[in-house]
Parts: C-alpha cells; structure tokens; sequence
C-alpha cells in the first residue's frame, strides 16, 4: 500500500519501497492516465489494472479508493512537471521556460481528464499549486526574455 504523509499535506506520490511494487505501481499510474485521457473519471479500474497488466488486486492495495487513484494520479504530474523545471535549468532562459511550458501542455491535458474528481479547495491542491508556480519562476525567475529583432 502506498504510504501517507503523517503530518501536512501530501504534494508527492508516495511510491513503494520494492523494484517490483514500484513497477506495478507506476505501470498503474500510466494506465490510469492513459485510461482517464480516453474515458474521463469514468473510466473502468478494471481496464487501468489490465492495461498496467496487473490485477485488481494490486490496483486496490495501492489505491484502496478511486479518489486515491485521482490524486495519485495528478501528484504524479505534479512531481513530473516540478522535475521538468530542475532538468531545463542548463538551458538558456527562453529555451528553459518554452522546454516547461512544453511539459505543463501534458500536465493541463491530464488535470482535464480528472478535473471533475479533484477537491480544489483541498490542502493537497493548495500545496501542488505552491509547488507548480514555484517550479514555473525557476525556468525564469531572475532571467530576461531574450532581445526581439525589429523584425518580431
């Protein structure tokens, strides 16, 4: 089962300890945001365990709740695009910030599937919102916007 964060809000998926149980547990999270992009909240926790090629089983012990699987689900592409900002931070500024921006189209596209099954007014929202916008000033906090020929 994944763990909990015992005090304060949880911004980061909590994955299991073992290889094999990571795998299963990552193998889920594509599949139920594979599953979501095509099928909305709706989509069968059946289908997302045959398509992570697991059991129903191993679906429930790390998301005992549908709820869980959606927050799982959105935090995950919350670390992602947090993580995106760290790996474009070599790149020249605009490159860095248009590389995020890239990365937060994905994002956008997974919060829509699954927009109707968030709490926004929830902690966990509040905080993966904190943790968003900060990411974002780290691909152009402190950095000018390249010179514009006369021409653009």
């Amino acid at each position: 089962m994944t763990e909990k964060a015992a005090e304060g809000p949880r911004t980061r998926v909590r994955r299991p300890q073992r290889a094999d149980a990571r795998r299963n547990f990552d193998a889920l999270l594509a599949a139920a945001r594979e599953a979501f992009a095509e099928h909305g909240t709706t989509a069968s926790l059946e289908d997302i365990a045959r398509r992570a090629g697991v059991g129903i089983g191993t679906l429930y012990r790390n998301f005992p709740t549908r709820q869980d699987l959606f927050d799982s689900v959105y935090l995950d592409e919350i670390d992602e695009l947090c993580g995106a900002a760290g790996q474009v931070a070599n790149l020249p500024p605009w490159e860095a910030l248009a590389a995020w921006l890239r990365r937060f189209v994905d994002y956008a596209a997974t919060k829509r599937a699954i927009s109707e099954a968030l709490n926004r007014d929830s902690e966990m929202m509040r905080s993966s919102r904190t943790a968003m916008y900060e990411a974002g000033g780290r691909c152009s906090t402190g950095r000018r916007r390249p010179e514009r020929s006369a021409a653009t």
